[in-house]
């Protein structure tokens, strides 16, 4: 009897290194297109008590500033998991790189509320292609027994760049003024490019490539094929999937939790900890940077369990469902007075969504169709994602407005992480290729 694709063995960790490398030189480039992408996202919050107090904005509109980012970033993931498969992350990356700087940059020219307004909605378009490339990226260069760790470095990135934009934007509003900081961080894209395309190319057209890394990266590639090959399965259809709805849940849980830390956390620390501007952008990359070992944990850990032989379900799972339960200790955060406590709940929570997220980014090509899937179904589960970001940001405002303080939002943040953990337990099924489903009878 043959075994469904999900339970054959892994193939062994013996499989000899190839010589060459050069895939890890292309993940590291998205971790750090990934890591100036949070810091141009992530400035706002850190410059919010700032830009508030300049332009006298309420707590509603502030977070209605920080929220108004996630509304078009979550509306472009679907359209932009289709551009990414159909032009390749190549282009895909080069595009959204030049716009998300430009409109990072143009905030520093914004005299009111509308206009910043207007600056972080278009931020939101171009920055909605990049997580869909950097799957794509990983499902091109890494054979599925290295996929978690990979997909954990470039993911790190976005802790990378959270962490940074505290000492950063904060020492540049210190010396210049917040305007500068939109500048500065905007300019940063700009030199990454230049490096990106000279130097991205898919394994099969890159001539740096060797043909034993060719070999290897093909070694023990999942069983989905081209795109004109295998299941066919249409874009809206993968909406008709419990698997995608479970995915869709899930992310949304871990980054309502997630974007507390990129968009309310600086505020947090100054209103209800009392930091000034320069203890802030120490201590406030606190939680960031143990995230980031979080999150390579998280890699490795999935990763040797599929070299195991271990089912791959089981294999996403464990650290899925068991990084979301532990991120749930932020809601404990309000039950400690000592700020070294809370800071310490809080790095855990962080570390343990760094943890499970790995694993998410490597469902894309974990149960994508065909090759020409895997930036939709990475679209799809980011576009539910972020709408947990416009929901974070706006419900923290109008919290902040009704009760004074953060209570009531961090215990909220700690049941939606269990609620995270339930969604990847028991909604997302078996994690194996979609198969097709049969057509929809005509009425």
């Amino acid at each position: 009897m043959t075994l469904p694709p999900d339970t054959k063995k892994a193939a062994p960790a013996s499989i000899a290194k190839p010589r060459g490398n050069l895939r890890w030189l292309m993940v590291f480039m998205a971790f750090s297109a990934t890591a100036i992408n949070y810091i141009d996202r992530a400035n706002l919050g850190v410059a919010a008590p700032y830009i508030a107090k300049d332009l006298n904005l309420s707590p509603e509109m502030t977070g209605a500033l920080l929220g108004a980012f996630f509304w078009t970033y979550a509306a472009f993931q679907l359209p932009s998991g289709w551009f990414v498969d159909k032009v390749g992350a190549r282009i895909a990356y080069g595009f959204a790189v030049v716009w998300w700087s430009l409109f990072t940059a143009s905030a520093a020219l914004a005299n009111g509320f509308a206009a910043l307004f207007g600056t972080r909605l278009l931020l939101g378009v171009g920055e909605a292609p990049a997580y869909p490339t950097n799957a794509k990226i990983v499902s091109e260069w890494f054979p599925r027994r290295e996929r978690a760790f990979a997909t954990s470095i470039f993911d790190s990135g976005n802790r990378v760049g959270t962490a940074l934009s505290l000492p950063i934007v904060s020492a540049i509003i210190a010396q210049f003024g917040w305007r500068m900081s939109f500048v500065i961080t905007g300019a940063l894209g700009f030199l990454w490019l230049g490096f990106w395309l000279w130097l991205y190319r898919s394994p099969s057209k890159h001539p740096w490539v060797t043909p034993e890394e060719r070999a290897y990266i093909e070694s023990d590639a999942p069983p989905i094929q081209g795109g004109t090959e295998g299941p066919k399965v249409r874009w809206r259809d993968l909406f008709r999937y419990r698997t995608i709805w479970g995915m869709m849940l899930g992310f949304f849980c871990l980054n309502f939790v997630i974007y507390f830390f990129s968009t309310w956390f600086p505020t947090y620390l100054i209103q209800a900890r009392g930091f000034d501007l320069k203890k802030m952008g120490l201590v406030g990359m606190i939680p960031a940077l143990v995230a980031v070992f979080g999150g390579y944990l998280g890699g490795y850990v999935s990763d040797r369990l599929v070299r195991s032989g271990m089912r791959l379900s089981l294999a996403r799972k464990i650290p899925l469902v068991g990084g979301m339960f532990l991120s749930s200790s932020i809601g404990l955060s309000v039950l400690v007075e000592s700020t070294a406590a809370a800071i310490a709940l809080m790095s855990l929570s962080y570390a343990s969504l760094a943890f499970a997220a790995a694993s998410i980014w490597s469902l894309p090509a974990d149960i994508a169709p065909t090759k020409d899937h895997v930036g939709s179904i990475g679209g799809i589960q980011n576009f539910a994602s972020n709408l947990a970001g416009i929901c974070i940001s706006t419900f923290v405002g109008v919290m902040l407005a009704k009760t004074g303080g953060f209570v009531v939002p961090l215990v909220v943040a700690g049941c939606f992480s269990l609620l995270g953990a339930f969604a990847y337990l028991v909604i997302v099924p078996e994690i194996k290729p979609l198969e097709a489903l049969p057509e929809k009878a005509p009425r």
